[in-house]
C-alpha cells in the first residue's frame, strides 16, 4: 500500500525528474538548493529579526557567547525549505525512500521548531519538555524503521530482502550482522531507532559555535551521497561488495540538496553568524543523515564519517555520568567544543580545526568502500 501510494504520487508530479542522467540531476539539486538558500537567506534573516526570534544563550555556557544573545535563530527553516524545494524538483517521486526522507525532515523539523519557539517565547534555553520532545522524535524514528522494514519485505529476491535489513560490517566482504533473522523486524527497527535519534541529537549538540555543525553536515551528506550512488547501481554495488538497493539511486538527489542548502546557509552562519539554524535545522538534518545511513546499510561507515558528532555526544554523556557518579567533571565544559574554548582556543580556531577533523573522518569513511 505504501509503495503503491508513493508510485501513484510520482506519476502525477515529476517536474524535472524526466532528466535521465542521475548525476546531472544530483548536481542540479545542489545548485538549486544553493541558489535558493543564497537568494532567500537575507530575507529570512530580516523576517526573523522583525519577529524578534533571537537566540537565548545558556547562562552556564562560555561568557564570550553572551554577545550572541538576540542573534536570529530558527534559520534551519531556510535549510529545510531549500532541501524540500530542490528534492521535489529533481527527484523521481515514485521512489519511497525520497518520501520517507521528506517525512523525516518534516517530523524532526516540526519538533525542533516547537523547541525553538518555546525557547524564544519564554526566554528560556530549556525549550520543549523533554518527554514530549523525545516522544515525537521516537515516533519519527520508529516510522522510518517500520517503513523500511515493510519495503524490504516486498522485495521478490530473498537475498535482497536480507541485504536491506542486515548490518554491513566494513572491511569484510560477506560478513553482515543478520538483523533479518530477528522476527517481525524488531532487531532492525530498534537499531534504526537508535541510529536516527542518536544522529539527530548528536548534530544538535554540535551546533554550538558559528558554522561548526553545518559544514560537517554537508561533508557527511556528500559522503553518504557517494554511498547511495554506489549501492543504487548494480554494477558498482557488485564490484565494491555492498548491498544493491535500487531505491538508493534517488537518495543521492536528497544528499545533493542537503549539500547545496548547507553551503548556502553557511554563507550566513559563518563567524560572526548572522543567523543560527536552531533545533529546527539540527534535529532534522541529523535525522536525515541517520536515515540515509540506514537506507544505504552503511551505519558503521556513517559512524566513522560522523565521528565529530559522535565525540560531541559522548563528551556530554561522559560529563553528565561522571558528575552524577563521582561529582567530578571530565571536561571543563561540555559539549566538547566548549572544553576547547575554556582551555584558550578562539571560537574560529575550534571551528576550523573541527572542520579539518570532519574532512579526514569523511575520507576515512569513504575508504571503507575499497577496503573490502
Amino acid at each position: 500500500m505504501l509503495v503503491w501510494l508513493f508510485g501513484w504520487l510520482g506519476q502525477y508530479y515529476t517536474p524535472f525528474s524526466a532528466v535521465s542522467s542521475l548525476t546531472l540531476r544530483a548536481l542540479l539539486a545542489v545548485i538549486t538548493a544553493l541558489v535558493f538558500s543564497m537568494f532567500f537567506g537575507g530575507r529570512v534573516i530580516q523576517h526573523l529579526r522583525a519577529l524578534k526570534y533571537g537566540q537565548a544563550i545558556r547562562n552556564d555556557g562560555p561568557q564570550s557567547h553572551l554577545v550572541k544573545t538576540g542573534t536570529p535563530t530558527m534559520g534551519g527553516v531556510l535549510i529545510l525549505s531549500a532541501i524540500g524545494v530542490s528534492t521535489l524538483l529533481w527527484a523521481r517521486l515514485n521512489n519511497p525512500y525520497v518520501w520517507i526522507l521528506l517525512v523525516v525532515m518534516v517530523i524532526f523539523g516540526a519538533v525542533g521548531w516547537a523547541d525553538d519557539w518555546l525557547k524564544i517565547k519564554y526566554k528560556d534555553p530549556k525549550g520543549l519538555i523533554a518527554r514530549k520532545k523525545y516522544f515525537w522524535l521516537s515516533m519519527g524514528a520508529l516510522f522510518v524503521g517500520v517503513s523500511l522494514y515493510y519495503i524490504a519485505t516486498l522485495q521478490p529476491d530473498i537475498n535482497t530482502t536480507h541485504e536491506m535489513q542486515d548490518l554491513l560490517v566494513p572491511v569484510f566482504k560477506d560478513w553482515m550482522i543478520p538483523f533479518s533473522a530477528v522476527p517481525f523486524g524488531i532487531g532492525f527497527i530498534i537499531f534504526t531507532y537508535f541510529v536516527i535519534n542518536g544522529a539527530s541529537n548528536a548534530v544538535n549538540l554540535t551546533d554550538g559555535l558559528d558554522g561548526l555543525a553545518i559544514l560537517p553536515v554537508v561533508l557527511v551528506a556528500a559522503g553518504l551521497g557517494a554511498m547511495a550512488y554506489v549501492s543504487g547501481d548494480v554494477r558498482f554495488a557488485d564490484y565494491l561488495h555492498v548491498p544493491y538497493i535500487p531505491y538508493n539511486s534517488e537518495v543521492i538527489i536528497v544528499c545533493g540538496a542537503m549539500v547545496g542548502a548547507g553551503l548556502g546557509f553557511l554563507w550566513f552562519n559563518a563567524h560572526p553568524a548572522q543567523v543560527f539554524m536552531g533545533d529546527v535545522g539540527a534535529l532534522a538534518l541529523g535525522a536525515m543523515l541517520g536515515t540515509i545511513a540506514v537506507m544505504t546499510r552503511q551505519e558503521i561507515a556513517f559512524a566513522i564519517m560522523s565521528g565529530l558528532f559522535v565525540a560531541e555526544a559522548l563528551s556530554v554523556m561522559l560529563q553528565v555520568g561522571s558528575y552524577k557518579l563521582r561529582k567530578k567533571r571530565v571536561f571543563r565544559m561540555a559539549p566538547l567544543h566548549h572544553h576547547f574554548e575554556e582551555i584558550g582556543w578562539k571560537e574560529t580556531q575550534v571551528v576550523t580545526r573541527f572542520w579539518i577533523i570532519a574532512i579526514i573522518l569523511v575520507i576515512l569513511g569513504l575508504m571503507t568502500l575499497k577496503l573490502r
